[in-house]
């Protein structure tokens, strides 16, 4: 039987679906994203863009953990404004509105711990974002727990982010809204404190849990965790996010199966 890497990067690229067997699955949070970093290898090149989940109380309650999980976003599967996305429909698909951060610095590896003013001043851009999740897990996302889910991509099934702006220190990411739209219906409104408290604060937890590893680099994009809430999407819907003044964003799903 091929390792569980393997199962689990051919599931994401060609539909399938993944039982982890007793003895392989990951017993750690170590032993997880080491799972998560062989099979994003397998995948081939990675993005520029992290996503980072379980920032609400909602999407923690789905995994039954209590904090955040990240994983890079393959090349692959990145996509801009108003892209079609290919998906699979048996992989427990669903789609959040979220706030994508840009890195202007660098923030190294290092033993202190990084705090929020340093965050502050190390982003040089905001984007809406739409996320979407899923699971390559017989069983879904529901039942993958935070373990599985992290070795599985961190459930990321897509990025899509829009246009940067530049101009947004002035904009108090933690009360502005954000409403998504399925097939041109708004279903789900939400506000950025979702995302621990203010998207900002996501940083600072990615920049402490990458600092004893790779860190964050200049150019790199967080999306930082749903702010709509989790909204179920299937092949052949439009979907759009309005984050007033930050822009709008938009994508349509289509069958990856039938192309």
């Amino acid at each position: 039987m091929l390792t569980l890497p393997s199962r689990l990067a051919s599931a994401r690229l060609n539909g399938t679906l993944v039982t982890i067997d007793k003895n392989e699955e990951p017993m750690s949070l170590q032993a997880a994203y080491s799972i998560q970093e062989k099979v994003i290898g397998l995948l081939g090149v990675s993005s520029e863009s992290w996503k980072v989940g379980s920032t609400s109380k909602e999407a923690q309650r789905k995994l039954g953990t209590t904090e955040p999980g990240a994983a890079r976003v393959p090349k692959q599967f990145k996509y801009t404004d108003g892209a079609t996305i290919p998906v699979f429909a048996n992989h427990d698909l669903w789609v959040e509105g979220e706030f994508a951060l840009r890195m202007g610095i660098d923030l190294p590896p290092r033993e202190q711990p990084y705090i929020y003013e340093e965050i502050l001043a190390a982003i040089d851009g905001v984007a809406p974002s739409l996320e979407f999740v899923g699971s390559r897990l017989a069983g879904g996302i529901g039942k993958s727990g935070r373990f599985n889910a992290t070795a599985d991509g961190g459930a990321n099934v897509a990025l899509c982010t829009g246009k940067i702006m530049g101009d947004w220190q002035n904009i108090d990411l933690s009360t502005h809204q954000v409403d998504l739209s399925l097939n041109h219906k708004v279903v789900a409104s939400g506000l950025g404190n979702k995302a621990l408290g203010n998207p900002l604060n996501v940083i600072v937890w990615l920049a402490n849990h990458l600092r004893s590893s790779t860190g964050l680099r200049a150019g790199e994009i967080i999306s930082t965790g749903t702010c709509t809430g989790l909204i179920k999407v299937s092949a052949g819907d439009q979907i759009e996010a309005d984050f007033g003044v930050i822009g709008k964003i938009k994508s349509h799903l289509i069958n990856a199966a039938t192309g």
